[in-house]
């Protein structure tokens, strides 16, 4: 009764451990020190996941095809003092491609994470064709977002911010033994690829 005893103690003390060396608290900056480009990052979902990879300590490059989205988003999230640049890219043409990787590196002497924004939603075809404005109208309907929200069998539709995190996890150290894994962000909609 001893032993087992003991041996449920060590396992409790482990348990707590281990919940404190996972916890932000102990480890700051998770991607310290790490060049990150991500695409189609000036807003929405890109925007979030540009603004956490900085906040966990990346050097990140945004991009978008627009010059003046790129100024805007540079400009929010150096306000917030975070280690940003951005460059036009337009990730069909091979030109604004090697652009975007020679920000990087002329910024910030490499690159460690890509993240493309680049995606096809059966509901919506190729994402990446979808201008901002038919976006936004998308969902500024609320009759068609009930209607989605129904369909999908999801109580609210996602915020941007509910991805980046789980990107950013993905781009460190705690995710490295991960591999082969599809991590779907759906809000328990049935998603799989």
């Amino acid at each position: 009764m001893h032993k087992a005893g003991l041996l449920l103690g060590a396992c409790v003390r482990a348990w707590k451990s281990l919940r404190m060396a996972s916890s932000r608290v102990t480890r700051r900056d998770p991607l310290a020190n790490k060049v990150a480009l991500v695409t189609a990052s000036t807003d929405g979902i890109g925007f979030a996941i540009a603004r956490r990879l900085a906040q966990d300590g990346a050097h990140v490059v945004v991009s978008s095809r627009k010059q003046q989205n790129v100024d805007r988003a540079v400009a929010a999230l150096q306000g917030e003092g975070l280690s940003v640049t951005g460059t036009v890219c337009h990730v069909g043409k091979a030109e604004d491609r090697d652009r975007l990787v020679t920000t990087a590196v002329k910024a910030y002497g490499g690159i460690d994470i890509l993240v493309s924004n680049a995606a096809v939603n059966p509901f919506f075809g190729n994402l990446m064709d979808v201008t901002e404005e038919v976006w936004d109208k998308l969902w500024m309907d609320e009759a068609r977002e009930e209607s989605i929200k129904e369909a999908l069998r999801i109580r609210r539709i996602g915020k941007p911010e509910e991805c980046a995190g789980i990107v950013s996890f993905l781009c460190s150290e705690d995710a490295s033994y991960i591999t082969g894994e599809t991590v779907a962000v759906s809000g328990g909609a049935p998603s799989r690829l």
